[in-house]
């Protein structure tokens, strides 16, 4: 069966355009992101591990080891069956410092720009086979379908083939393709959904062949089972490679496939942030393996029953097009064409990248006038395309020479170099540049000499000078070179690690990659003071617009206010931009940026813990402690809740004076929240706290009291006290500058309020007793004149003068009056139960009140209307009663306006002595109603009550069993006015 050359390139230019199309839909949104970030999508996107060679070439190889080929399936799946322990440490490594090849991640660990140059190098090296690989399936299955047009497309008189042809027009097309959409960083979000769907296309199209390989060559299993009875070769052919050895050391070529090649480390390692999708692809990509390896023999064993005269490697294409199926035939084109497909976009892209991080951007610089956006993605769309100019001429060199399975373990070979570094990012700190730079160029020297240089040449081995001893060299010793090289590797990367220094930068970056980031949790100085800071010296080496887009674009990312300048939060900020560069731009040259434009401080103190910093990761890493560590971590929790649940007010100073700890307390005192402080420095806290926090925290002294602040219109009052922290050691360490600090700030208004006003009522209290006393001194002299005016009218005959002995008279028995009165109510009054049960006049007790008052010639001037019956007696003790109503009528006058008018009405009522009185003030709102006895609750100017005067006379009258209650408004026609009525027991 043949077909048009024209009509199966137009298929293929199809569907190439539905893949990317389906990327572009994905990274415009279209589809819900439900899909899109499902795990089977992150599955499925690994499957384009398996390229044209597990679709073509893995027959070949199944032919030649057997039951051996598993060892690819087995060695691939098995870095996903233990992702907890290969994966999972690797890919939280990638994503919190976005190293997004193996070559990012050996700078990263290793600490040296040389070794991500020779990654790359070597990695370049590796994967042009595999290039080569997928343009060869393409090219030559393209022409096996059509052989009658395709011999039309040569050019006889260059020597230009038409298969040659084909796959130069295959690269060109993928290359634009390649170029125009996955250089973009925005729209190669949607290469996992492309490279998901490549997966299904294929898996698909080989489990088709599958099937029609049992069902329709063999009838059914039965009749397989009865034809390989019958052909006893076949089945000594699945057994035989292993009983040579070969399957283990396929085994091993193919256990680094999904860390070691760029490609799958960045959809594997890098692309996915979530544990939980990792953890789904440790038994679904297994699973994937599976489904794709269940066809490969039954399509072998298809093609040599139906005696296909095409090689063994295109058995999946031969034995459909063998069939007479149109259909079938063009579906498993379909699925070889996206098996090269999806390798050869992701192999390009992460080789593009690798080169301009590693080679070509370090040392490049921008001005402010550039858009590096656009420089950066003509530059990858150029490396692209020379990359794939690149595979093509390499295809040429080798002339196929090597079959697919060949140049598969070629590249695998040289992939498995890298194994022995990455191992020693997680599992081993002690490994050093020095030892995995010598392993590395070992290991790939071995590599070249043994298996790449004689395969370009045509070599199968060199006959040594002088003798005529054969040196075999080439594919055919690929297990012998493979083990030599590895073993080299190992051997010099291990002893030369051991013998060697490792620097502290490079311990430093162990430490990192162990997943120790607790013990590197160090609060280091920078010298920037603002985001504004980044913006200014990154547009030195990025240009003003990128450095703000970027600057933006990680404030946002951790959701950082524009204007942020707490030193923990622009520490976040430089290593967000560190990580978000090391995407951008590659590890190398965003360190160089990084340590260029905000290095840190060089300080005689040595670094701090970030203590806020740790217990972010312990908060995050919570649910996967275990054992002594989560019961350390409850501990911790119970005694953070202790001091953030204080009643009083704490916060907590680092070494540098970064604030640690801000409790609930200290957040209702000063109205700040935590989050707004923490990682600050009091310096930055708004006035009057910052002043009075920094200025006591800088002092020699352990406790201020009474420290006076004024905030929020009134005046409040502090006990401020200090401790400092303890030495390493355990002992206290004598008081420094640079200890911790724990401050403490106790609210004492209230008490210091108190306090004024006892003193107040103390002095007050001195006046009166001062008083008492002068007006009984005053009264003997004015006996004296009374006595004088008497003798004086009855000695004098003279009528005017026994009128002004009157008015003399009359004189004295006022002052003699008042002077009662105030000695009288200088008396506290008796505690004695008999005084206290003693008939009192409520008529006088009010008068004698009355009295009292309208001496106080400063107040406002009121009428009083003593209304009280006199005959009105009840129960009591004289002088206290006197005390209920000079509160209640001062209360009443200083709500009175000028002029008003108070009314003091007596009755009975219940068995009760009742005595009202009245105001025609604003009344008592509904808001004060409560709290009016409350003592020193006052809604008068400050200086002109203390509050305590309702609740003196609650006092009194509970004393005397009574009630005292409130009527308010006591006019409801105006909606003015306070009514207080007091209730004495006649009887007690």
């Amino acid at each position: 069966m043949s077909f048009d050359v024209a009509h199966i390139a137009l298929i293929g230019v199809g569907y190439i355009a539905a893949l990317f199309f389906v990327a572009f839909a994905t990274s415009k949104g279209w589809l819900p992101s439900r899909w899109v970030r499902h795990p089977v999508v992150y599955v499925l996107s690994l499957g384009v591990s398996l390229s044209a060679w597990t679709f073509y070439g893995i027959v070949d190889l199944a032919w030649q080891y057997g039951y051996g080929v598993l060892a690819y399936y087995l060695g691939t799946g098995a870095m996903f069956l233990f992702a907890p322990v290969a994966l999972e440490p690797l890919a939280r490594l990638a994503q919190r410092y976005q190293l997004t090849s193996p070559a990012d991640l050996m700078v990263f660990r290793y600490h040296s720009r040389e070794a991500g140059t020779l990654a790359t190098l070597f990695m370049l090296l590796a994967l042009l086979p595999l290039i080569a690989l997928q343009i060869q399936a393409v090219a030559e299955t393209l022409a096996l379908l059509s052989r009658d047009s395709a011999a039309t497309l040569s050019l006889p008189d260059s020597g230009v083939s038409g298969k040659n042809l084909i796959a130069f027009f295959y690269c060109m097309l993928l290359a634009v393709f390649t170029s125009m959409y996955g250089a973009t960083r925005e729209r190669r979000a949607g290469l996992s959904a492309a490279m998901a769907l490549e997966s299904v296309v294929k898996l698909v199209a080989l489990l088709a062949v599958g099937f029609y390989a049992v069902y329709g060559v063999f009838g059914n299993l039965a009749g397989l089972d009865e034809w390989l009875a019958q052909n006893k070769d076949m089945q000594q052919l699945l057994y035989t490679p292993i009983k040579q050895g070969s399957s283990h050391t396929l085994l091993l070529v193919f256990i680094a496939t999904a860390v070691a090649m760029p490609h799958i480390f960045y959809l594997s390692v890098a692309e996915r942030p979530a544990t939980a999708t990792l953890r789904h692809a440790s038994w679904g990509f297994p699973l994937f393996l599976l489904l794709m390896a269940l066809p490969i023999f039954p399509i072998m064993w298809a093609g040599f029953a139906l005696d296909v005269t095409e090689p063994v490697q295109y058995f999946a294409l031969a034995v459909p097009r063998a069939s007479g199926s149109a259909p079938l035939t063009i579906l498993a084109f379909i699925g070889g064409l996206s098996a090269a497909t999806g390798a050869l976009v992701m192999i390009t892209l992460a080789l593009s990248t690798m080169v301009m991080n590693h080679w070509l951007l370090p040392g490049t610089r921008w001005h402010s006038e550039d858009n590096m956006y656009r420089q950066l993605v003509w530059l990858r769309r150029a490396l692209v395309a020379a990359l794939f100019l690149a595979g093509f001429a390499f295809y040429l060199l080798l002339n196929n020479r090597l079959s697919l399975a060949d140049l598969a373990l070629l590249a695998f070979i040289a992939s498995l170099q890298f194994l022995p570094g990455i191992f020693a990012v997680i599992h081993w700190p002690r490994g050093n540049r020095r030892g995995f730079i010598a392993g590395l160029l070992a290991g790939m020297a071995i590599w070249a000499c043994g298996l790449l240089v004689p395969s370009v040449a045509g070599l199968s081995g060199i006959t040594l000078p002088g003798t005529e001893l054969q040196i075999p060299l080439g594919m055919s010793i690929w297990t012998q070179v493979t083990t030599l090289s590895l073993a080299v590797n190992v051997l010099l990367f291990v002893g030369i690690s051991l013998l060697t220094r490792t620097s502290s930068m490079e311990q430093y970056a162990a430490d990192l990659c162990s997943d120790e980031s607790l013990s590197q949790a160090l609060r280091l100085e920078m010298d920037v003071q603002s985001a504004a800071d980044f913006r200014v010296r990154l547009s030195e080496s990025l240009g003003a617009a990128t450095a703000n887009q970027e600057v933006n674009r990680a404030l946002q990312q951790l959701g950082l206010p524009d204007d942020e300048r707490r030193p923990y939060a622009l520490r976040r900020l430089r290593n967000k931009l560190d990580a978000n560069l090391s995407g951008l731009l590659g590890r190398v040259l965003a360190g160089q940026i990084i340590d260029r434009h905000f290095p840190f401080v060089n300080s005689d103190q040595p670094a701090t813990k970030d203590i806020h910093l740790i217990e972010t990761r312990l908060s995050r890493y919570k649910n996967q402690l275990t054992g002594l560590a989560a019961e350390l971590n409850n501990l911790r929790l119970y005694h953070r809740q202790m001091l953030e649940e204080l009643p009083l007010a704490a916060c907590s100073l680092g070494r540098d004076g970064e604030i640690l700890l801000w409790n609930y307390a200290m957040h209702d005192l000063t109205g700040i929240a935590a989050s707004e402080v923490i990682g600050s420095k009091l310096d930055y806290l708004a006035e009057p706290w910052s002043s009075l926090l920094s200025e006591f925290a800088a002092s020699a002294d352990a406790s201020r009291f009474k420290q006076q602040v004024n905030f929020d219109g009134t005046s409040h009052w502090f006990n401020l006290h200090k401790t400092r922290v303890k030495s390493r050691g355990g002992k206290r360490a004598r008081p420094q500058s640079g200890d911790g600090q724990m401050l403490l700030m106790e609210d004492i208004t209230e008490t210091q309020i108190l306090e004024q006003e006892l003193m107040h009522s103390e002095r007050l209290a001195s006046v009166g007793r001062l008083a008492a006393g002068v007006a009984h001194e005053v009264g003997n002299p004015v006996t004296g004149i009374a006595c004088l005016a008497q003798n004086l009218q009855f000695e004098s005959d003279s009528t005017e003068v026994r009128d002004t002995a009157d008015q003399i008279l009359s004189q004295t028995q006022r002052i003699s009056r008042i002077v009662h009165s105030l000695v009288n109510f200088s008396h506290s009054g008796s505690h004695d139960t008999d005084n206290r049960h003693a008939p009192v006049d409520l008529y006088a007790c009010v008068q004698e009140a009355v009295q009292l008052l309208s001496l106080q010639r400063d107040k406002t001037q009121v009428t009083f209307d003593n209304a009280v019956p006199e005959d009105l007696i009840a129960p009591g003790d004289n002088q206290r009663l006197i005390q209920v109503f000079i509160n209640l009528l001062s209360n009443a006058r200083d709500a009175s306006p000028d002029g008003g008018h108070i009314q003091i009405e007596g009755y009975v009522a219940r068995g009760c002595a009742c005595i009202a009185v009245t105001d025609d003030g604003p009344g008592i709102s509904a808001e004060h109603r409560e709290r009016i006895l409350e003592p020193f609750f006052t809604t008068k100017e400050p200086g002109q009550g203390t509050g305590l005067g309702l609740a003196m006379v609650y006092s009194i009258v509970e004393e005397h069993e009574g009630q005292l209650e409130l009527v308010s408004p006591a006019h409801p026609e105006s909606g003015r006015g306070a009514k207080f009525i007091v209730q004495l027991p006649l009887e007690r």
